[in-house]
């Protein structure tokens, strides 16, 4: 019996994706660490770019062990960071476990590098998603953080008043005034987000993403993104997809 199901895998997998990094100068090294306890996007980018300059430590002769060290390094120091920075010790350190154990059963670098991208960028997101937390209620910080969570997942109103114990109405109500959106709208922008930077970040095709982010059909998510974004997701990804960060 699987224990994940495998959208919620495929949604955690991208939340990580964008990093890479080691033998820098120490001040270089932890610049990225720094961005992402802040929740700050560059620090996405930023270790790509280190990952990349091939300035990395060599630990291993085989390539393969070598990028699964240094993936172990880099999540060490990222969970511990992340931590630092206020997420929850236990949430830190189980997503660490996830991550070693998939990076595991990789096979190729191409596979640990893609990994250990996700990896930053789920790290990054959810230190973002932090620092909105301290404006908002208890019941919709919980909101909030539920639905960055669950974007694999179909997300009612119904279900985050049962989470946190509050009548529908009344929790739609609270969301919108201290949000200044619906909780459907939330929703539909947390979702654009998280496509606009598979979009740019990953190789995933527009089908793969739409059943990540739990959309009926492709069509219904090209039809969605395009009202949200004024272009369609194939217009997006050729104007945006940073080259050089997947290996071909």
């Amino acid at each position: 019996m699987a224990v994940v199901e495998e959208a919620k895998l495929r949604y955690l997998d991208f939340l990580s994706r964008e990093d890479r990094v080691r033998h820098h100068r120490y001040v270089e090294e932890m610049k990225q660490y720094d961005l992402m306890r802040s929740g700050d996007g560059a620090a996405i980018a930023e270790s790509v770019k280190l990952w990349d300059s091939g300035l990395y430590g060599h630990v291993c002769d085989d390539p393969l062990r070598n990028a699964k060290y240094l993936f172990v390094t880099s999540i060490t120091l990222a969970t511990r960071f992340a931590i630092e920075g206020g997420m929850d010790e236990e949430d830190a350190y189980n997503a660490s476990d996830l991550y070693i154990q998939d990076v595991d059963r990789c096979e190729s670098v191409a596979e640990v590098r893609r990994m250990h991208t996700d990896m930053m960028t789920f790290f990054t997101w959810a230190m973002a998603d932090l620092q909105k937390v301290d404006v908002h209620s208890k019941a919709v910080a919980e909101c909030m953080d539920y639905i960055h969570y669950h974007l694999h997942e179909r997300i009612t109103v119904a279900m985050l008043a049962n989470h946190v114990h509050l009548n529908p109405t009344y929790l739609s109500e609270l969301f919108s005034k201290e949000t200044g959106t619906s909780i459907s709208q939330y929703v539909t922008d947390r979702r654009m987000e998280a496509a606009a930077n598979m979009l740019r970040y990953s190789q995933y095709s527009l089908g793969e993403i739409a059943q990540i982010l739990a959309y009926s059909s492709q069509s219904h998510f090209s039809k969605v993104f395009k009202k949200q974004m004024g272009v369609t997701p194939g217009e997006y990804r050729k104007a945006n997809a940073q080259t050089g960060i997947w290996p071909e």
